[in-house]
């Protein structure tokens, strides 16, 4: 958020509410300053250019691992489970971050788009995901904090856990189709069916 916030500096838009930056945080950027600045494509790009500019030198690794999950992955590994991550953040950085934070090993694979691939579609990339891997499609289980996660898990035919600690709002999720609620951890593992979280 501090790193979108630096990108609209540059065009003159400051002090936004805490609020409108949250609306960031799934999605692709493009989109998100498309959608919420209506910012025109040319300006989309010199958006997302400043946003990179001082995301990747400074602040990609400013993230916060909720408790539990370190202890969830883990048991999920032991227990055969196959861990893919899916996501609208440019796998370059994806794979960075998860790296840098000891979480990398945990993933069998990570999936998403390039650095030139604005799209936010998440069906597009659990497709992707079922496909290249050779995954039992009603054997998968999307687990997401925004309803960007639960449409593309509903847009691709699988079910969700709709996690309420994140950043999407739980109403919006449930809306969007959600086959499950977790309001901690635990509670994702017992959906799972994996127990020491």
């Amino acid at each position: 958020m501090s790193s979108v916030a630096y990108a609209l500096s540059q065009f003159g838009i400051t002090d936004q509410p805490i609020e409108k930056l949250h609306t960031f945080i799934g999605p692709s950027i493009f989109d998100s300053f498309e959608r919420e600045y209506q910012m025109t494509g040319e300006d989309c790009e010199k958006a997302v250019d400043f946003y990179r500019s001082i995301y990747e030198k400074e602040r990609m690794y400013d993230v916060e691992i909720y408790d539990g999950i370190p202890e969830l992955l883990d048991a999920l590994k032991k227990t055969n489970h196959t861990v893919l991550l899916i996501t609208s953040k440019p796998l370059r950085f994806s794979e960075k971050i998860l790296e840098r934070i000891g979480l990398a090993e945990y993933f069998d694979h990570m999936v998403g788009p390039d650095l030139s691939d604005h799209s936010s579609d998440k069906k597009r990339l659990i497709e992707k995901a079922i496909k290249e891997y050779g995954l039992e499609q009603r054997a998968c289980i999307m687990i997401g904090d925004t309803k960007f996660d639960i449409l593309g898990a509903t847009g691709a035919g699988v079910d969700s856990i709709a996690v309420t600690y994140g950043y999407g709002k739980t109403e919006e999720m449930m809306d969007a189709g959600a086959t499950y609620k977790a309001d901690a951890v635990k509670e994702i593992a017992e959906i799972l069916g994996v127990g020491g979280c």
